[in-house]
């Protein structure tokens, strides 16, 4: 049997290369995406590595008139990744008869399979140099890596289990491998402040890009405060750049029955301070611009006293973390107390959240997952992180 790895730029492209390089009858053994180049394990180019093989024995069964090639699909390795491949059958067989023939030839090619991935894999790590893990390390470490977990945290969980692991001879249950992951995550992450303290904080200030829900992030805090807290809330709008976002939180204080104000410099907000001065929480909104440009955080100095201020960043996971970060750099000068992040529902992968915590060494104040208020908001809680992760990074 002939093996051929190939890495495209494209799906598409490594299968031309298949056909090119190994012909029509080659057999994909696996597909999976991988990250090339980048620096320190940053800014990488996803490509596509695809595992083929073409059996070149004589025996080979060769395709007649009375045969008919069937395309099929078949799970190899996990319930998002499907591997084609195709094999023969009479056309002059009942039926019934060669749904069973074609049920036993993928459960013997499915077995085949997996343990030549599994002895390629394998090779291929012995002549990189590589280390190499336990099955079970290793399906968590491509588990967190397909989160967008970042390197340097997924080898920091990996080093922790792997001794554990040794202790009890790999003989390690999927149940006791997912407890470690939740110990260690949450170790990671439990010494920042998370959630909101309704009892203390009376001004809350909300910043952040456009389009990332800031204002119904907002309206959602305040109905959380009114209905379930009983709270005396105010409003205070500095976005006078969208008269659309205006009117979006005069229809919420509305709704919410409590006043609101509209400030277009610093004296503007300094008299709606004073005059909510015996309100319990003032929730205050901002515009939503380019945060790549730092002048604006400048120009926000401008309008928003931010003493007496907590303020929250407000985040999409749906963004890409390097923007996040950038975003949040830019605020170098503003005291960002805590983040909220929003858009969970839109996504797949959590890892970003994760890394965010660990790399800037702050905690969560609310995750958003929806439009509606007052619903699709819950406190932010190193549990409930672990929770939204661990949907996507199952072990059992």
């Amino acid at each position: 049997m002939k093996v051929k790895k190939i890495i495209a730029p494209t799906m598409a492209e490594a299968m031309k290369k298949v056909s090119e390089e190994l012909g029509q009858d080659a057999v994909i053994l696996n597909s999976r995406v991988v990250r090339d180049g980048g620096v320190f394990g940053f800014f990488t180019k996803k490509k596509f590595e695809v595992i083929a093989a073409l059996d070149q024995s004589p025996n080979t069964i060769k395709q007649s008139k009375t045969l008919k090639p069937i395309q099929k699909t078949v799970e190899v390795n996990n319930p998002n990744e499907f591997v084609p491949f195709s094999f023969e059958a009479p056309i002059n067989k009942p039926q019934n008869d060669m749904n069973q023939k074609n049920q036993n030839d993928q459960s013997h090619l499915i077995g085949e399979m997996k343990e030549l991935k599994s002895m390629l894999t394998t090779l291929q790590k012995q002549q990189n140099g590589e280390e190499i893990l336990p099955p079970q390390l290793e399906n968590i470490k491509d588990d967190l890596f397909e989160q967008d977990v970042l390197p340097s945290i997924i080898e920091k969980i990996v080093n922790e289990i792997r001794p554990r692991m040794a202790l009890q001879s790999n003989q390690v249950s999927d149940e006791q491998i997912h407890s470690w992951m939740k110990d260690l995550i949450l170790d990671l992450i439990s010494n920042f402040d998370f959630g909101h303290r309704h009892d203390e904080i009376k001004y809350v200030n909300v910043v952040g890009p456009t389009g990332v829900g800031k204002t119904t992030t907002l309206a959602k805090i305040g109905a959380e405060a009114v209905l379930k807290y009983r709270k005396k809330v105010a409003f205070i709008t500095t976005d006078t750049y969208r008269i659309a976002a205006i009117d979006q939180l005069k229809t919420y204080a509305t709704i919410l029955n409590v006043p609101i104000e509209v400030c277009y410099n610093l004296e503007d907000f300094k008299a709606a301070k004073e005059k909510f001065l015996n309100y319990d929480l003032v929730l205050i909104d901002t515009s939503g611009r380019n945060f790549r440009d730092a002048i604006y955080v400048e120009e926000l100095k401008k309008i928003i006293d931010f003493s007496e201020l907590e303020t929250y960043l407000v985040l999409a996971v749906t963004s890409k973390y390097k923007d996040m970060r950038k975003i949040f750099d830019q605020f170098h000068s503003i005291p960002i107390k805590k983040v909220v992040f929003s858009k969970i529902d839109e996504t797949e992968s959590y890892g970003s959240i994760l890394n965010f915590i660990v790399e800037k060494q702050i905690g969560v104040a609310y995750l958003t997952n929806g439009q509606n208020v007052p619903d699709d908001i819950v406190e932010g809680s190193p549990s409930k992180i672990y929770s939204i992760l661990s949907k996507e990074v199952a072990y059992e």
